[in-house]
């Protein structure tokens, strides 16, 4: 019985299907299939039953998985408290928001690669609902997102928020956000969500929102006059000082954009766990390196 046979079946036994765990451990599907066989051949048993719709674990199977559960923790503890930094060769798979992209991400990348210099790093820029998934999907070890996940198996780390704050044309004095276009956040978003809510019972049905993926966009379709935006200060205040938007204060302003570096912790990796806490401790100093901007 071999390390290598005891992760092989826990992965069968998360994601209930050899195909699945194939994918998640970068192998072939018959190299599950043989480690399974072996492993049950070892132990003298069957641990899983195949049905139409994946596997499910026998009563052997469910005692192996809580002893390999417990090796499998006792692995990654070996590996945080014996393993020097420096060592450490693995692949991130890190997914940010854009938000986070555009402030505060260059400064983690520096950080973990000084403390990991072996480290491969694989980001995705996307939307925090994609995020989602593909974490949960474990296509993700690190989420950097609005948070936090629900999700049992998830491990949120809280990061410090972003004020948002309202951005006109220079040449809208006045903004009637009643009839003027309200550019902000993807459709699938919170800040979307709460926006839309917030602005059809203040101004009635006939406020408009135009969403985007892209804050950048967003952006420079406030400076071209197509409406007024919604965006984090951290964000805007360069263009207001390059003189090429504005800020005005209609009385009101959405709740803080509130974000979490978010990895899965059951199974727990000690590697991505430590990742996530540097990621917190680069937010805290990004916050108390721009006084005013951030909650």
């Amino acid at each position: 019985m071999t390390l290598e046979q005891l992760r092989t079946f826990l992965w069968v036994a998360r994601l209930g299907g050899v195909r699945k765990a194939a994918e998640q451990m970068n192998i072939s599907q018959p190299a599950v299939s043989s480690r399974i066989s072996s492993l049950e051949t070892y132990l003298g048993t069957s641990l899983f039953t195949r049905g139409s719709t994946g596997v499910r674990l026998t009563k052997q199977g469910v005692l192996l998985r809580a002893h390999a559960e417990q090796i499998a923790a006792l692995v990654e503890r070996i590996k945080a408290d014996v393993m020097p930094s420096e060592t450490v060769s693995t692949l991130l798979r890190l997914g940010v928001a854009e938000t986070i992209a555009q402030t505060w991400l260059p400064a983690f990348l520096t950080r973990l690669h000084r403390t990991f210099p072996k480290l491969k790093i694989e980001v995705s820029v996307d939307i925090s609902v994609n995020m989602r998934e593909m974490l949960l999907d474990r296509s993700l070890d690190l989420a950097i997102m609005m948070g936090p996940v629900s999700d049992y198996s998830a491990d949120n780390l809280d990061l410090p928020t972003f004020q948002l704050d309202w951005y006109r044309p220079l040449d809208m004095a006045e903004p009637d956000l009643s009839t003027t276009p309200v550019i902000t956040y993807n459709r699938n978003s919170r800040p979307h969500r709460e926006l839309t809510r917030e602005l059809h019972e203040r101004y009635g049905h006939t406020a408009q929102i135009f969403p985007t993926n892209s804050l950048s966009t967003g952006f420079e379709m406030v400076a071209s006059g197509l409406g007024v935006g919604i965006f984090p200060i951290a964000l805007g205040r360069r263009l207001v000082e390059e003189n090429r938007i504005a800020t005005f204060d209609p009385g009101w302003l959405p709740t803080p954009l509130r974000f979490t570096a978010t990895y899965i912790g059951e199974p727990r990796d000690e590697f991505v766990a430590e990742a996530a806490q540097i990621a917190q401790t680069v937010a805290i100093e990004h916050e108390a390196s721009i006084p005013g901007i951030h909650a």
